[in-house]
């Protein structure tokens, strides 16, 4: 009966190793298939992109009913159904250029920023020493913002850590450069967030990211209630200057456009009347480019923060 147990046992180690074995390996092999993808050009990681959100479209029925709700909220049905076909593409090559911006020296990724419009923006509000808040959008190449920023001056970035180890790798690797320093998205990061203005420098966000339970606030966006962040409203009254920032792709792996601008009127009144401004400035933002914004990230996603929207909340009261 002892040596039942015993093989029982040993059966058991041994499916614990093989498992262990298998997703070790499995995450160096995804590793070093970045590392490969990042010696490719960018027109080919493109293309490939491409394909790659086509194939994410016909794979996924949860993501393909986020982007045409999320399409179908925010723009007139032909226009809804132009952009479609684009953003599909756009989506699966905000995917695979992320080698390229994360592994491949600084210079190398940010000289694929051939143009820059408002940069005088930036130089004007480091004057005032009050600390400048970047507010980056999920639109166009938002990786590249922050690593373009810390080229000329530091910049702390808020991120959600993820839950697999070897993606966390990748984003020490690709995010933390000499300037550009990471933050957790809690309270640690906070404090971080607020040093870093102190000393007047610079930070950034995704301002239209879910946040989770009890860090927002139900609010218009694109004219349905949204679980919205807080933390960028309640920046902007620590005096630090808010600049929208986006990096717009330039077709044929031209590399990036990035765009700066100020707020069309400035952000005052209450936290969440700020912070609804901010959401609104986000809209017009991705109108200028909506074949680039990722609309099948579920903005909407209050179930999963266990939330009731404002209507839900008036139906049990």
């Amino acid at each position: 009966m002892s040596q039942t147990r015993q093989q029982a046992a040993d059966d058991s180690t041994r499916c614990v190793r093989s498992f262990l074995t298998t997703i070790l390996s499995r995450r160096i092999r995804l590793f070093t298939l970045f590392r490969f993808l990042s010696h490719l050009p960018l027109a080919w990681l493109h293309r490939a992109g491409a394909l790659l959100g086509w194939l994410t479209w016909f794979l996924s029925p949860t993501y393909r009913r986020h982007m045409q709700e999320n399409l179908s909220l925010a723009l007139e049905a032909e226009t809804a159904e132009r952009v479609r076909k684009s953003a599909i593409a756009e989506a699966g090559k905000s995917v695979l250029e992320l080698p390229k911006i994360w592994l491949r020296p600084l210079a190398e990724a940010t000289n694929r920023v051939v143009r820059v419009s408002g940069w005088e923006l930036f130089e004007a509000a480091r004057q005032s020493r009050q600390g400048v808040l970047f507010m980056t959008p999920h639109l166009g190449c938002f990786e590249i913002t922050a690593q373009y920023i810390s080229t000329h001056a530091p910049v702390t970035v808020l991120y959600r850590p993820p839950k697999q180890a070897w993606l966390q790798r990748l984003i020490e690797t690709g995010r933390v450069r000499e300037q550009l320093h990471i933050a957790p998205a809690d309270l640690s990061g906070v404090r971080i967030l607020l040093k870093a203005l102190k000393r007047g420098e610079a930070v950034g966000m995704l301002p239209d990211q879910a946040p989770k339970t009890g860090q927002g606030v139900w609010l218009d966006f694109f004219g349905r209630p949204a679980y919205t962040m807080t933390l960028a409203a309640r920046l902007t009254q620590s005096g630090a200057t808010p600049i929208l920032i986006w990096a717009e792709r330039l077709p044929a792996g031209g590399g990036y456009h990035l765009h700066l601008q100020s707020p069309h009127r400035p952000l005052t009144g209450t936290i969440e009347q700020r912070a609804q401004q901010i959401n609104h400035e986000i809209e017009a933002l991705i109108r200028r480019c909506p074949e680039q914004y990722l609309w099948g990230y579920n903005r909407y996603k209050g179930s999963r923060n266990r939330l009731e929207s404002p209507e839900n909340e008036s139906a049990t009261e």
